[in-house]
């Protein structure tokens, strides 16, 4: 992981004058995927995923949500402060978060107003029995992408058998000090920048082994980070069931800056659409949470 380490020393991450905030260690064990209308009609009738027009990566997200938040947190008091008593531990308040403002936490989308999420696990296993004809998938560093407001680090996930194409780029390691890694079926993510804008700042208080978020006065807008997870198919569409498909679709609404042309619709038109698509499905379209 050291090109994830090395392109985000250079003024971007540490700038000056931000308040302090946690780095914690987030275990991930879902990814989604987003997409519009015409995604969504593309997935049902192949009944699964490929890589848009002539590319060959299909792009993943990791899923961040409140019991990962929630876990992560914990980890982190943990790891600070592992002499604490269990009144100490009973007495802190949540603070984590506090701070998880950025698009890696929302529930609303960039890319459009469907989502579909799956087990990590479900993901690989499939990428490995479809595109790898049933050996182990390979994990490498991918590349970094730097933004005004956004970095994006990318692990790429390609098959044995095109070895050859990546041979460059260094595999993924279980580093603890690199930005992601993967051990045990989770993508382990350490972010660097967990605020879209920064509201709070951490104090720690050693002498009561605690934390917190204390509101500062002038809110400061940096650059967030996330993890992007690119799937080699080449020209294979990566298959699921099509029942399953509908079971992991969730309506999203329009997040905020939403990316360059991107639609979205509202959620009546939405539950039309995937009724169209899936009408022996009897339950409803649910929003994603």
């Amino acid at each position: 992981m050291e090109a994830f380490k090395e392109r985000v020393t250079h003024g971007y991450i540490y700038k000056g004058n931000i308040p302090a905030y946690p780095r914690p260690e987030f275990h991930v064990s879902h990814l989604k995927h987003d997409t519009n209308q015409d995604g969504l009609r593309g997935i049902r009738k192949d009944n699964g995923f490929k890589s848009p027009g002539k590319g060959s990566l299909l792009w993943w997200s990791l899923v961040v949500g409140p019991d990962e938040i929630t876990l992560a947190e914990k980890r982190l008091l943990e790891t600070t402060y592992p002499d604490r008593t269990e009144e100490q531990a009973q007495t802190q308040q949540s603070f984590l978060g506090k701070f998880a403002t950025s698009q890696a936490f929302k529930k609303s989308s960039r890319q459009g107003s469907y989502r579909f999420t799956f087990p990590l696990e479900e993901v690989l296993q499939a990428f490995g029995d479809q595109v790898c004809f049933g050996a182990q998938p390979v994990m490498r560093v991918f590349r970094t992408e730097l933004h005004k407001t956004e970095v994006m680090y990318t692990v790429l996930v390609h098959s044995p058998t095109v070895e050859h194409l990546f041979s460059d780029l260094p595999l993924l390691s279980d580093d603890p000090n690199s930005v992601c890694s993967y051990k045990d079926g989770l993508f382990i993510w350490r972010s660097e920048a967990m605020c879209e804008e920064h509201r709070y700042k951490l104090v720690q208080k050693h002498d009561e082994k605690q934390m917190e978020a204390e509101e500062v006065s002038f809110h400061k807008y940096y650059v967030w980070d996330h993890v992007g997870v690119a799937l080699h198919v080449d020209e294979h569409v990566l298959e699921f069931d099509a029942d399953r498909l509908r079971e992991n679709l969730k309506f999203c609404h329009r997040a905020k800056p939403a990316i360059n042309g991107s639609s979205f619709e509202q959620f009546d038109q939405a539950q039309e659409v995937v009724k169209e698509l899936w009408p022996d499905c009897p339950s409803p379209l649910e929003k994603a949470e």
